[in-house]
């Protein structure tokens, strides 16, 4: 069978629900993140919007955008080409999509993109990886990319650094809920890149994914910078100087937090 051909025969669903339930074990609240961030897309940018969706992985975010307003446009961008594969694969023929290939710390990145300015710009667990030099720098060019009244969403591990004791006793109990589940047979970002390698539709762009970005199978080797921003109130702060108008958390949960910023 061509590459081509297995293509097409492969069920890109399975792999967005897999890449769902993965995801769920470390955010069992996934789904109520998106669900806000979709309340305030609709809520300052309307029904119809058209969207960045910013390191897009599988395109959860515009798997949940389309759903919720079937009128919006989405454009989907990402450097990991395996999970660039799946999300073409799930979106074949929806013409409100487009995927752009691009690497968001390039100061060139914008110009790759087909529309000049979007009314949202939504992203999530995604800008954690990137330290706080070139997140800096990313919010500083997201500037020309939001539409003037426009928004910008992200949704990260973010948290209020000012009770470490709430904080240390809220990441002991997600430890133990994640290895209970992790026993009764969840599966976690390393074995899922490992089903990833073996499927014969993405070993080809999970092996470009290992060679561009570090192999997962190998936690070790890939982690998020030492020095990635953690405060919620650095990402308020960063997207104000980067000339937002406004700023705020408008959803949290112990770990994560959901920041808007409008122009």
């Amino acid at each position: 069978m061509t590459d081509t051909a297995t293509a097409a025969a492969t069920d890109w669903q399975v792999w967005q629900t897999s890449w769902d339930r993965q995801q769920e074990w470390y955010m069992p609240d996934r789904e109520e993140r998106f669900r806000v961030m979709l309340d305030m897309t609709e809520a300052l940018v309307g029904t119809e919007p058209l969207v960045l969706d910013l390191a897009c992985g599988t395109g959860t975010i515009t798997d949940r955008l389309l759903r919720r307003l079937p009128g919006a446009r989405s454009v989907g961008v990402d450097l990991d080409p395996a999970l660039l594969a799946i999300a073409r694969g799930h979106f074949d023929g929806d013409e409100r999509v487009r995927f752009v290939n691009a690497d968001i710390t390039d100061p060139d990145w914008p110009a790759l993109l087909p529309y000049r300015s979007y009314d949202a710009v939504l992203t999530a667990t995604a800008l954690h990886w990137l330290a706080a030099g070139p997140l800096t720098d990313l919010y500083g060019r997201l500037g020309d990319v939001v539409r003037e009244d426009g928004v910008f969403l992200n949704a990260d591990h973010m948290t209020d650094e000012s009770a470490p004791r709430i904080n240390a006793a809220a990441r002991a109990h997600t430890e133990a809920r994640k290895e209970a589940e992790l026993a009764a047979g969840a599966q976690d970002w390393v074995a899922w890149w490992s089903a990833v390698a073996d499927d014969p539709a993405l070993a080809e762009p999970a092996r470009r994914r290992f060679s561009l970005l570090g192999d997962p199978r190998n936690p070790s080797g890939v982690k998020p910078p030492d020095d990635r921003p953690t405060s919620t109130d650095w990402h308020i702060r960063t997207l104000l100087r980067a000339g937002f108008a406004e700023a705020r958390q408008v959803w949290c949960s112990h770990s994560d937090a959901l920041v808007a910023a409008v122009r």
